[in-house]
């Protein structure tokens, strides 16, 4: 029955995708603000699914946190939900994507809106662009959204920082605000599977801006590993060095 479950939310999940972002083009055609508009239409339709499709429920804590104007938001990455729910608690979530998604029918044409789009194997060149893109996009009060491990991890993955965070934390000069999460709960890094349960998103308090850059990185792997971690049922939790 999971496994129906799992297939019948897949169907769901994407056909969402395809309806609302072909209802919404006419819109963000004359205003990319209706980006948001349909990223937030199909977060609540992926919660809704889960809901009442796979019988998972999703929580978000420490909402006092969220930024409202131009931020970086830093969030450990478990599933696909991760890249969906956070535009239903953040007021205009930029996200940096690999370019090639750029290439999707339907969501590509969103992502290539008003989203920062990255090629991963361009290095420092990909890594001058990021940064670019999230300067522009934080003047124009977006709170760009970055996974600092790049990928999906599973549960028990040990932490693998990436230093494109660090780079955009000391050119930017703004606070940054991590999200902690347990998604992995519900919702595999590869596969079809969901299980039912409940995960919750945390949003953090900022890490103030003008640390050194080793400083910066140990504060945030610390703060979002011992906080994602204190998000797991005790048997699935490992140890964190403080």
């Amino acid at each position: 029955m999971t496994f129906i479950r799992s297939c019948i939310f897949v169907l769901w999940f994407y056909a969402s995708m395809v309806v609302i972002g072909l209802v919404l083009w006419p819109l963000v055609v004359f205003n990319e603000r209706h980006v948001w508009t349909a990223l937030r239409s199909w977060g609540g339709a992926t919660v809704w699914g889960l809901r009442w499709i796979i019988g998972a429920r999703v929580s978000f804590e420490g909402l006092e946190n969220v930024p409202q104007g131009g931020a970086l938001i830093a969030m450990k990455h478990q599933s696909a939900l991760d890249t969906v729910a956070p535009a239903l608690f953040l007021p205009r979530p930029v996200y940096v994507f690999k370019a090639e998604l750029g290439g999707v029918p339907v969501m590509g044409a969103y992502l290539k809106r008003n989203q920062i789009g990255v090629d991963r194997g361009g290095h420092a060149k990909a890594l001058k662009s990021l940064v670019r893109g999230a300067r522009d996009a934080v003047a124009k009060g977006g709170q760009v959204l970055i996974f600092p491990e790049g990928t999906r991890q599973e549960l028990d993955a040990p932490p693998d920082y990436k230093p494109g965070i660090a780079a955009m934390y000391k050119d930017l000069g703004v606070p940054v605000t991590p999200v902690a999460l347990n998604t992995g709960l519900i919702w595999k890094p590869k596969g079809i599977g969901r299980t039912p349960g409940h995960v919750t998103f945390k949003v953090l308090p900022p890490i103030p801006p003008g640390l050194p850059r080793d400083e910066f990185m140990r504060e945030l792997e610390r703060v979002l590993e011992t906080e994602s971690q204190a998000l797991l049922p005790p048997d699935k939790r490992r140890s964190v060095a403080q």
